[in-house]
């Protein structure tokens, strides 16, 4: 392997980088009797992160950079390891690195901050729902239960709403009887259910419902439900840092699909008919089974 004094060629380099690498095919040290170019420096110093500018840097890295072009050369010359495979992978290595850096690139430019919010401007309707703000107290049923049971259920159901019906306070009555124990613990409250988003009995009684209204015993495949609405329904948009994360993915897959396609379309990919197996070569596969 070539030697070259550290600080001179570093020097030489950085000169190189500040004058914009003219010359950029000119050989500056050759290895294994083959040339190494400025221009193919360049790109490691950059993939390094290297700068042109710290000569001492730069002249460390040179060194690195030959020794391991020189070991490499004097590995592969010993025909010790399968070549081509190592060769194989490499390719694969290269294929996939061009593939995610290509759309790196591309969903940078392509999905931008702008374009993120105009599409959450032009399609409002994607961001806002009708929801209302109900609690309730549930009575749960079950399919083992007997009709005499259910009946027994409904009716202590109608003596929950009948006291809540009287003014007694619903969040108190909710603690004491309802099973739905997670809701329970908050009065009853189910925060802001979304329409159609929950059972469609429960949600198209609540939505005909207005603030403060309390309903009788509402039949769902949980149970019986007293039903409270707290603010009546309303239409509730979503802000757009809340959503902004979700409408960028959805962008860039949008984009990345219709990029593929594009690339494979492009590419013109056509399949070889493959040759047929001789005899020989058929016998062997079978013996391998």
């Amino acid at each position: 392997m070539k030697q070259f004094p550290r600080l001179v060629l570093a020097i030489s380099l950085a000169s190189a980088f500040l004058v914009g690498c003219e010359g950029g095919g000119e050989s500056i040290a050759e290895v294994n009797g083959k040339p190494i170019t400025q221009e193919r420096f360049d790109a490691y110093l950059k993939l390094k992160r290297v700068p042109a500018q710290n000569a001492e840097w730069v002249g460390r890295e040179l060194d690195d950079y030959l020794e391991r072009e020189g070991l490499a050369g004097q590995i592969e010359e010993q025909g010790l390891l399968p070549v081509d495979q190592i060769e194989a992978e490499v390719s694969e290595f290269r294929k996939q690195m061009l593939i995610s850096r290509y759309f790196e690139e591309y969903l940078r430019e392509r999905v931008t901050d702008e374009a993120v919010r105009n599409f959450y401007a032009t399609n409002p309707d994607q961001f806002q729902a009708r929801k209302v703000h109900v609690a309730h107290i549930l009575l749960r049923t079950n399919s083992a239960m007997s009709d005499a049971e259910r009946q027994a259920l409904l009716t202590k159901a109608q003596e929950v709403y009948s006291r809540a019906n009287a003014q007694e306070d619903f969040n108190a009555l909710a603690k004491e009887f309802s099973e739905d124990l997670l809701s329970a613990q908050n009065g009853g409250d189910l925060g802001w259910l979304q329409e159609g988003a929950i059972d469609p009995t429960f949600s198209s009684k609540v939505f005909a419902m207005k603030a403060g209204e309390l309903s009788e015993p509402v039949v769902t495949p949980f149970g019986f439900h007293v039903i409270k609405v707290i603010e009546g329904p309303q239409v509730i948009k979503q802000p757009f840092e809340s959503v902004s994360g979700d409408i960028r993915y959805r962008l860039r897959q949008e984009a990345k699909q219709a990029e593929l396609d594009r690339l494979k379309q492009a590419a013109k990919i056509e399949k070889k008919a493959q040759p047929e197996k001789t005899e020989v070569q058929a016998g062997n596969d079978s013996a391998k089974s």
